[in-house]
């Protein structure tokens, strides 16, 4: 997952970037871990408001189940 997301930087992707960050979010957040997973879901988040994509729904939605926003 690390070198997808440097490649996706490197490549100014903000979509993929939006997708992976999106991935990891989730499977931190399966796992328990809130903190971090909010950590890349905010990343997520604003990588798709970048590319213009509906997924940033979902992230924000996230971010607010966990009163981060």
């Amino acid at each position: 997952m690390d070198s997808a997301i440097i490649a996706a930087d490197a490549a100014g992707d903000p979509r993929a970037l939006s997708v992976l960050y999106g991935k990891a979010a989730l499977a931190l957040e399966q796992k328990g871990d809130i903190e971090s997973a909010c950590f890349f879901y905010t990343h997520a988040f604003v990588f798709a408001l970048e590319a213009g994509s509906e997924a940033a729904k979902t992230y924000r939605a996230a971010l607010l189940r966990h009163g981060r926003i």
